[in-house]
């Protein structure tokens, strides 16, 4: 648990989740910050990793930017949830999948999250994913992003002012940016010089790595270069996705770009409708506690108003997986 490290630990943890210092050495950039020789932050990380409090140094990147996503759901019986649930796990395209319980019966209990390298693959993948499972999966594209972040303030310090989400600038992409972020899914390696390293086995200067890093950030296809913590570990157990089915889409849109200023909602977008799943208006809030998430999600409610003809909220009961996502059928995505 996080309350247990000590106060190193608590800082490399929640300092470095974003603004990872882009430099040929990063880890003794954060010893300067922190007073340590890089060898003990190198160290430190590579624990933390171990332990499964991070699952690694990386970039999480816009959605549908160097490949495609989507979110999608089941209807699972109860009695055959841990194997289904295993068998989705076990498809290379999804990168998370959670059991989540709903304030109302009949709603789907098996989610995740399938990334690709483009949308036939996609297609493909969820088709894979049916007919090995023989239940119906309900694909939830995403439209409009309004608010993705999901990084983790573990020091409970007041919330920075929150930036809504721009969409990625696919124009600066270049054609070695796929395989680069294709080799950073697992993160990067923990070395003195890990763009260095990075490089080299894609036959790219170290310059080069941190100038198209550097450039994909500020182009927004890249919303996140840090440490990518697992929140269930650290304490984020009570984590509810709370959907509205708002009839007009111009003003669900207005509606979820108020809701992602909103202190406590860590994702907020609009998705796809499916056939029996009328909702669009999605986010998801990650509390300590049910106690903490409830009035946050109050708030929500109230934000949305009567413009919302119905609305459910689905905490999440396990975690089955939870890694990078993966951008091609055998984990890597081709140049």
């Amino acid at each position: 648990m996080f309350d247990d490290r000590d106060e190193i630990d608590r800082r490399l943890l929640d300092a470095y989740q974003h603004d990872f210092p882009l430099t040929p050495v990063p880890f003794a950039k954060i010893g300067e910050d922190l007073g340590l020789p890089s060898s003990e932050v190198l160290t430190r990380y590579r624990n933390l990793l171990r332990e499964g409090l991070i699952t690694r140094i990386g970039v999480v990147l816009a959605p549908n930017s160097l490949g495609a996503s989507t979110l999608a759901a089941m209807t699972v019986p109860p009695e055959d949830l841990e194997r289904v649930a295993a068998r989705v796990s076990a498809d290379p395209a999804v990168s998370h999948n959670y059991a989540r319980e709903s304030d109302r019966p009949g709603h789907p209990n098996l989610w995740f999250v399938v990334t690709t390298g483009d949308e036939a693959a996609l297609d493909a993948a969820l088709m894979r994913i049916e007919a090995a499972v023989e239940l119906t999966v309900r694909d939830l594209r995403l439209l409009e992003p309004f608010h993705l972040d999901l990084g983790f303030s573990l020091e409970g310090r007041k919330a920075e002012a929150r930036r809504r989400t721009q969409g990625p600038d696919l124009a600066v992409v270049e054609s070695l940016d796929r395989p680069l972020a294709a080799a950073m899914e697992d993160g990067l390696p923990l070395v003195d010089r890990p763009f260095l390293a990075l490089g080299q086995g894609l036959g790219l200067t170290e310059a080069k790595v941190l100038s198209r890093l550097e450039t994909l950030k500020r182009a927004h296809v890249v919303r996140r270069l840090g440490v990518i913590v697992r929140h269930r570990k650290l304490g984020y157990r009570a984590n509810a996705m709370c959907v509205w089915n708002v009839a007009h889409d111009a003003m669900a849109s207005a509606i979820g770009r108020q809701l992602a200023d909103e202190e406590g909602v860590t994702l907020c977008y609009r998705r796809r409708r499916a056939a029996d799943w009328p909702y669009n208006l999605y986010c998801m809030v990650h509390a300590l506690s049910r106690e903490e998430a409830l009035p946050v999600i109050a708030r929500l409610d109230a934000v949305v108003g009567p413009a919302a003809e119905d609305r459910a909220v689905l905490f999440s009961t396990k975690c089955f997986k939870q890694t990078g996502a993966r951008l091609s059928p055998n984990g890597r995505m081709a140049a």
